[in-house]
C-alpha cells in the first residue's frame, strides 16, 4: 500500500501537502480502497473558513457515504472540480489527480501536528 513520504496524514485518513501556506487535501490511499468504488464527492464549503477537524464535506461510495475532516484551520480556496465528473479519479489517483480541496492555512504550525509517514502506517497497520 502506497503512504508517500512527503505528505502528512490525520487518523481519519485525509493527508496532507504543503506550498508555503497552502494546503492540498485529499484521502489516502488506505480510505479509498476501504470505501471502495467513490462515485461523488460534495463540498459546499468553497469560500469558507473553517478550524481543524470541521467537516468540509463528504464523499459518497457505492456503500456508504463518509465526511471529510479538514486536518488544517483556514479557508477552503479551491475545489477539484474534474471529481464532479470523475470521482473515481480518487480511487485511481488519490494522492495525485484526486485531490479533493486546497486550504490557505491559518495556522502552519498544524502542520506539525499530523502524522508523519510511518506514523500513519502504524495507525493502519501496514
Amino acid at each position: 500500500m502506497s503512504i508517500p513520504t512527503n505528505l502528512k496524514y490525520t487518523k481519519d485518513h485525509e493527508w496532507v501537502s504543503m506550498d508555503g501556506d497552502v494546503a492540498t487535501i485529499g484521502i489516502t490511499h488506505f480510505a479509498q480502497s476501504e470505501l471502495g468504488d467513490i462515485v461523488y464527492v460534495e463540498v459546499e464549503t468553497l469560500d469558507q473558513t473553517l478550524e481543524r477537524d470541521e467537516v468540509f464535506g463528504t464523499v459518497e461510495a457505492v456503500k456508504t457515504v463518509s465526511d471529510l475532516f479538514l486536518p488544517m484551520s483556514g479557508e477552503i480556496i479551491e475545489f477539484n472540480e474534474d471529481l464532479e465528473r470523475n470521482p473515481e479519479t480518487i480511487n485511481s489517483d488519490p494522492y495525485g489527480a484526486g485531490w479533493m480541496v486546497k486550504v490557505k492555512v491559518s495556522d502552519v504550525s498544524q502542520w506539525d501536528e499530523l502524522l508523519d509517514s510511518e506514523a500513519y502506517a502504524s495507525l493502519i497497520g501496514a
